[in-house]
């Protein structure tokens, strides 16, 4: 199957409507065929439930489980509802458990009950199982879709099972291989299966050396290991070391991407809550203001305090009202140079690159930084305010505030997201409008002290 460019979509759609409205359905069989999963899911929902019954018609019942897979929660009830009970059945039964439970997850539980009563018997217990983890789990997150081995099986009695395995697992490119009770004991490629000799056991061969996650590990947790050791799916066992599942490559990706997008609504001082599929338009609104006027309020505090702090420094300006000039150009660079030294330390601090003496050194590294700034950055602004002014003391003042500035901007930056992590306070949430706040009022009164103290000193 072939994937569309998205500028092309919207005439694929109005190709489908149109040829649905004129009954040519040959078609437009003839152009799903060549379609991926993804888009098709986004042409179905687009059309009227009657033409959703019908596109489906069309499809296999594999085509038509990836295009549910590809819906949301809300979407993929409601085309779930659409189809007869067979058909319900043979498409739920032949998507991954771990797109089932995600989609699950996010419905009520009267419809969740429903929808699993169309599964088989075994596929539905290993669903009811998957509901209870935390979906932001390991365990949330991983199928029981999975082949396994004994260690006591000989090559040939593997391979064999491998064969009246029924084709739907996840993934055979590794092989997980149990004890008795079940318990994780070892791994082996399906390379190493077949170049092995037929009478050698399985345990003579295998890797016990296996990476592997608990049920209850957090998903970014286990995306980091994965993406620390390259790996294609990683098992999953409780806390007994038996295995229960697998995560793989599709679902990590979509933890990274689910991850990201948190951080980064986190660290614009907003809230993953905003980010929601819901139609209700007055809902959203208020979620988004609920979800970031709480961090507003912290920065709008801090912006009277600073303000208090200039009062307080109202002599002096009143004196050498230039030194007003230059104010929001220093809490400017040091807003700027903060934001970019926490958002370094949120990213090292998420890929886990931050601990131990890496703590000291990564706090060395940004002050090192932040003085080769400060130095470029200072004489600029020195020289051009001797240049606009013609005052070598304004000079002055400017450039050893600036330089004061950009080292402790920095600095804080840095330090703030180590401290927050260390008490428990996630870092991208609370990093943003206290570094800016912080800096603000550091900036300024670095700045208004050293202009107080140099004035004196020079006259």
């Amino acid at each position: 199957m072939n994937a569309i460019i998205d500028e092309n979509i919207d005439d694929i759609i109005d190709f489908i409507k149109e040829h649905f409205e004129n009954n040519r359905i040959d078609e437009i069989k003839n152009i799903i065929e060549k379609m991926h999963p993804v888009d098709l899911a986004d042409v179905l929902m687009e059309l009227s439930d009657e033409n959703r019954l019908n596109f489906l018609n069309l499809l296999s019942w594999e085509d038509s489980s990836e295009v549910l897979s590809e819906l949301g929660p809300e979407s993929f009830s409601e085309v779930l509802e659409l189809l007869g009970k067979d058909k319900k059945t043979y498409v739920l039964d032949r998507m991954s458990q771990d797109d089932i439970v995600d989609k699950l997850g996010e419905l009520e539980e009267d419809r969740r009950k429903e929808i699993i009563a169309y599964l088989d018997i075994e596929n539905a217990r290993d669903v009811r199982e998957l509901l209870v983890y935390d979906e932001d789990t390991a365990g949330g997150i991983m199928t029981k879709d999975f082949i396994s081995l004994k260690s006591d099986y000989t090559i040939y009695k593997a391979i064999e099972t491998l064969r009246k395995t029924e084709v739907d697992n996840e993934t055979i490119y590794y092989v997980y291989v149990t004890d008795l009770e079940e318990r994780l004991v070892g791994v082996i490629s399906l390379r190493e299966l077949i170049i092995a000799k037929p009478n050698q056991l399985i345990s003579e061969i295998m890797n016990e050396n296996v990476i592997s996650v608990t049920t209850s590990d957090d998903q970014e947790e286990v995306a980091r290991i994965v993406s620390k050791y390259d790996l294609l799916v990683i098992p999953v066992t409780d806390n007994d070391g038996v295995l229960s599942g697998i995560i793989t490559m599709d679902d990590i990706i979509d933890v990274i991407e689910e991850e990201a997008t948190e951080d980064i609504l986190k660290f614009a001082g907003s809230s993953d809550l905003e980010d929601f599929d819901e139609e209700n338009f007055g809902m959203r609104i208020l979620m988004s203001v609920r979800s970031r006027l709480p961090w507003l309020i912290i920065t709008l505090f801090g912006g009277l305090f600073t303000s208090h702090i200039v009062s307080n420094f109202q002599g002096v300006i009143n004196s050498n009202t230039t030194l007003a000039m230059f104010m929001p150009l220093l809490a400017g660079m040091g807003g700027n140079v903060g934001t970019q030294s926490s958002t370094l330390t949120v990213r090292s601090i998420a890929v886990d690159q931050i601990r131990g003496k890496e703590v000291l050194l990564t706090i060395f590294q940004e002050g090192i930084v932040g003085i080769s700034i400060g130095i470029v950055c200072s004489i600029i602004v020195a020289i051009s305010s001797f240049y606009l002014k013609g005052d070598i003391l304004m000079s002055l003042i400017v450039g050893v505030a600036m330089m004061s500035n950009i080292v402790t901007a920095a600095t804080i930056g840095t330090m703030v997201p180590i401290v927050f992590k260390k008490i428990g306070v996630d870092p991208a949430v609370a990093s943003a409008p206290f570094i800016s706040t912080t800096v603000d009022i550091t900036g300024l009164t670095i700045y208004f002290t050293l202009a107080t103290l140099m004035m004196k000193a020079w006259l």
